[in-house]
C-alpha cells in the first residue's frame, strides 16, 4: 500500500515536472525562502518543491524559491509574523493560523462547515477566497494559492470516541485559536494549544491524550507510534494557504507574478490530487501500524457545536456568512 501511494504521488509530481524545460542556474532577482511545518514526506512539501522548480524554470531564474520543511523557519505563528515584517518571504500555512491577525479567516475552519471538500474548493477558488485574500492583503500578506490540509479527525491513546460524551476529560491538543478551543470545550474535552513542532513529544510523554489532524498528517508525522484510536469525526476541513510577504511580492516583475500565480494554481490542484490519492489507502496503512478506526455519531457532534456558529456570527458578519452559505447548498 505504501509503495502504491508513493508511486501515485511520484507520478503526479513527475507528470507536472515533465512539462518544464531545464535552464542553467542564474542569479535570482528575487530570492524567496518558503517555510511550512510539515515533514518532507507530506504532500505540502512535495507540491511546494514542484512549485518552486516551475517558478525558477519559467522565470529563467529571476525568481528563486527554496522550500524549508518541518518548521525550519519557525512555527506557523512565527512565519505569519515574519511575512508581515518581510523577514520571511513565503509560507504554506494552515488557514486557521491566520486568525491571530484576521479573525474572519476562521470561517474556513468552522466546525462542520463543509459537507464535502469540493464545496470548499469552489468557495476558495471563488468569492470566499477572494474576500479572504483581500483581508490578508490589508495585513501585508499576499495569498497566491488555496491548497488543502483536509478533514481533521480525532486520535487518542485512551478509548474510541463515538459521541461527544466520550471526549469527557480527555486532554486534547488543538491549534491556538479561540474557535477551536471553544469547540472542544463544548464537546466536553480539555483542550489546550501547542505548536505543531512540539506535538509528537507531548503525546509521547502523556502531556496530551489526544490530538486532531488530517490522516495524512497522522501518518507523515508518525503519530501512530503514540496514539491508538482514530475516530472519523471529520469535524473540520482546513485549507493550506500559500502566501508571500506583500513587500516581496511587489518586488517581482508583473510578468513573473503571472508565472508565480499560474504555478501556484497548477501545483495547488496537484496537491489536492495527492490528498485524494493518499486518502484512498491511508486507513489501511494506519491500521497496519496498529491504529483502530471507528465511526462517530456526526449528528450528535453537529448538534453539540451549533452554539459556536451563533457566537461567531458577529465576527464574520452577514456578508461573509452569506458568501459561505452560497457554496454550502
Amino acid at each position: 500500500m505504501k509503495q502504491q501511494r508513493n508511486l501515485i504521488r511520484s507520478g503526479l509530481v513527475a507528470a507536472c515536472l515533465a512539462t518544464l524545460t531545464p535552464v542553467a542556474a542564474l542569479a535570482a532577482d528575487v530570492s524567496i525562502r518558503l517555510g511550512h511545518v510539515l515533514p518532507e514526506s507530506h504532500s505540502w512539501h512535495q507540491a511546494a518543491t514542484g512549485f518552486a522548480e516551475e517558478v525558477r524554470t519559467r522565470t529563467e531564474g529571476r525568481v528563486a524559491i527554496e522550500v524549508f520543511a518541518s518548521g525550519q523557519l519557525g512555527s506557523e505563528k512565527e512565519v505569519i509574523e515574519g511575512l508581515q515584517f518581510g523577514s520571511v518571504q513565503a509560507g504554506l500555512i494552515g488557514s486557521g493560523s491566520f486568525q491571530a491577525i484576521e479573525p474572519r479567516m476562521g470561517i474556513i475552519e468552522m466546525p462542520y462547515a463543509w459537507g464535502a471538500r469540493e464545496q470548499a474548493f469552489a468557495a476558495l477558488d471563488g468569492d470566499l477566497g477572494s474576500a479572504l485574500a483581500d483581508m490578508l492583503d490589508a495585513k501585508g500578506i499576499k495569498v497566491i494559492g488555496w491548497w488543502e490540509n483536509g478533514f481533521r479527525n480525532i486520535t487518542n491513546s485512551v478509548r474510541p470516541i463515538e459521541t461527544p460524551e466520550d471526549l469527557a476529560g480527555l486532554k486534547i491538543r488543538v491549534t491556538p485559536d479561540k474557535v477551536r478551543l471553544a469547540t472542544f470545550e463544548l464537546l466536553g474535552a480539555e483542550p489546550a494549544p501547542l505548536s505543531f513542532g512540539e506535538l509528537y513529544s507531548a503525546l509521547q510523554q502523556g502531556v496530551f491524550d489526544a490530538q486532531e489532524n488530517p490522516l495524512a498528517i497522522v501518518y507523515s508525522s508518525s503519530f501512530f507510534e503514540v496514539q491508538r484510536y482514530v475516530s472519523m469525526s471529520e469535524h473540520i476541513w482546513g485549507a493550506a494557504t500559500l502566501t508571500m510577504s506583500k513587500s516581496v511580492w511587489d518586488k517581482i516583475a508583473p510578468e513573473d507574478q503571472a508565472v508565480v500565480s499560474e504555478a501556484a494554481t497548477r501545483w495547488g490542484q496537484t496537491q489536492r490530487d495527492m490528498v485524494a490519492a493518499a486518502n484512498a489507502d491511508l486507513i489501511a496503512q494506519l491500521e497496519a501500524k496498529g491504529m483502530a478506526f471507528n465511526a462517530v455519531d456526526k449528528a450528535a457532534f453537529i448538534e453539540a457545536v451549533a452554539p459556536i456558529w451563533e457566537d461567531q456570527k458577529d465576527v464574520y458578519g452577514a456578508d461573509l456568512l452569506a458568501i459561505l452559505d452560497s457554496y454550502r447548498k
